[in-house]
């Protein structure tokens, strides 16, 4: 069973993701992890609960119209599978591993800048030159949290 989150719910159901989420409160739309859903079982209970809600607009129903959005949803869903294998869109267990990985590693470098600069600057007595080396240490830092493309590689590789 493949899962969704709750926004390519909310744009396969044609609703906003809030509506997604007050579904899943009342017991509409039943959610198998956190922010998950199966596209199919969403669709069904989603039209149970709107047929319940209206039962005689059931005669009203346009089937033509009907095929369309459910031909509009099986593309788009079809384009979202597309851009998982081409790596153009990313699962949120990928986006969570790599943030993740990013902080505590970047945790670490800031934790590390007072060990690596003291025993130097200890010696110090010139502000503007402590300054100098504490502001090139904090520097280096950001700048290695800044290499997105190093940082997603390193994820992925962490993985294999």
């Amino acid at each position: 069973m493949k899962l969704y989150t709750s926004v390519a719910i909310a744009r396969y159901l044609d609703m906003t993701e809030r509506n997604v989420r007050t579904l899943r409160d009342k017991g509409i739309l039943t959610e198998y992890k956190p922010g998950l859903y199966d596209l199919q079982t969403a669709t069904k209970q989603y039209i149970n609960f709107l047929r319940q809600k209206n039962p005689e607009a059931e005669e009203k129903v346009d089937y033509n119209t009907e095929r369309a959005k459910l031909v509009r949803a099986k593309r788009e869903n079809q384009e979202l599978d597309l851009q998982l294998r081409k790596n153009e869109l990313h699962t949120t267990e990928d986006i969570e591993k790599i943030v993740t990985d990013t902080l505590v590693n970047f945790r670490t470098r800031l934790l590390a800048i007072p060990a690596k600069l003291s025993p130097i600057l200890a010696k110090k007595k010139d502000q503007t030159e402590i300054f100098k080396l504490m502001k090139a240490a904090i520097d280096e830092t950001l700048e290695e949290l800044s290499d997105f493309d190093r940082i997603t590689k390193e994820g992925g590789e962490s993985e294999g």
